[in-house]
């Protein structure tokens, strides 16, 4: 698969408040508050993406993961607060330069009538492309890549309105991955797939992490999954993060109880080694929590 990381762009460094993020890190937030309505969602968050790595956000219903991985893609303006990309104020970059170094695959997407998966995909090489540079090899190369790389190459024709709810997923993962950013964010991404293709996408995000060097962002509801394949996870609940870093280092019986409200027997997974969570009977009915 053909992977850029160009890393050239120079970003704005002004426009940061509260303190100043680490010149490693290609995304954070400072002293973050995020509201709907005046109701708030997330208040005084700091955090850092490490680079480099496969970082997934984990934790109960609303308690505010895909509403920070908005705000870090800048889909909502904070309340309060600085997102940081490459140390610049993402508020005060272009879109474009911000769609050469951030991907971003939704929770839902909507495709225009009768568009084909082949056009759709060839979207994500817009950022790439100028007045004076329009389609070139290079494109062709990247869209072919990743139509390949989610099995969708023999969907090419085909319009994205006639497909099922798992094959439109993996069309979308093929946009985001022919936009060829160094940096992705991935909110829900195996929504509606099937357990097989779940394995499959995981396994091709580990691939561009760790041997292409992307460094990714995911939000995911199924802690096994997260365990197994992030380098590290931010476990979030009310809007807070709980704890964040190394699966073997943060998952425990206390912090599962502590974020999800059950009871359960943390083991090594027999394949990995990674935790691997046992769950217990509830600690709270559903209607309680």
């Amino acid at each position: 698969m053909s992977i850029s990381s160009d890393t050239t762009d120079t970003t704005d460094t002004t426009g940061t408040t509260g303190k100043a993020a680490s010149v490693t890190a290609p995304l954070a937030a400072r002293d973050l508050d995020l509201a709907y309505d005046h109701r708030h969602v997330i208040a005084d968050l700091d955090v850092e993406i490490a680079p480099g790595k496969f970082t997934v956000i984990v934790g109960p219903n609303a308690c505010g993961k895909s509403t920070l991985l908005r705000a870090l893609a800048r889909l909502m303006s904070p309340a309060k607060g600085t997102v940081l990309l490459d140390g610049g104020n993402i508020a005060k970059l272009k879109t474009k330069q911000i769609a050469k170094r951030l991907g971003l695959l939704p929770q839902t997407s909507i495709a225009p009538d009768g568009i084909t998966v082949g056009e759709l995909v060839a979207r994500g090489r817009h950022p790439h492309q100028s007045f004076l540079k329009q389609w070139t090899d290079e494109d062709e190369v990247a869209v072919l890549s990743a139509l390949r790389a989610t099995n969708t190459e023999v969907l090419s024709s085909r319009q994205v309105d006639e497909l099922s709810g798992g094959q439109r997923q993996r069309v979308w993962v093929a946009m985001v991955l022919a936009q060829e950013t160094p940096l992705m964010l991935l909110d829900e991404p195996t929504t509606f797939l099937d357990l097989a293709f779940q394995i499959d996408l995981l396994d091709l995000f580990a691939q561009l992490n760790h041997e292409h060097g992307h460094t990714l962002v995911a939000v995911l509801h199924d802690l096994n999954q997260a365990c197994r394949y992030a380098d590290e996870i931010i476990a979030m609940k009310n809007g807070a993060i709980v704890a964040q870093g190394a699966p073997a280092e943060i998952i425990t019986t206390e912090l599962v109880h502590q974020v999800f409200g059950i009871d359960c027997t943390v083991i090594d997974d027999p394949v990995t080694g990674a935790p691997m969570i046992v769950p217990g009977k509830p600690k709270k009915t559903f209607a309680d929590r």
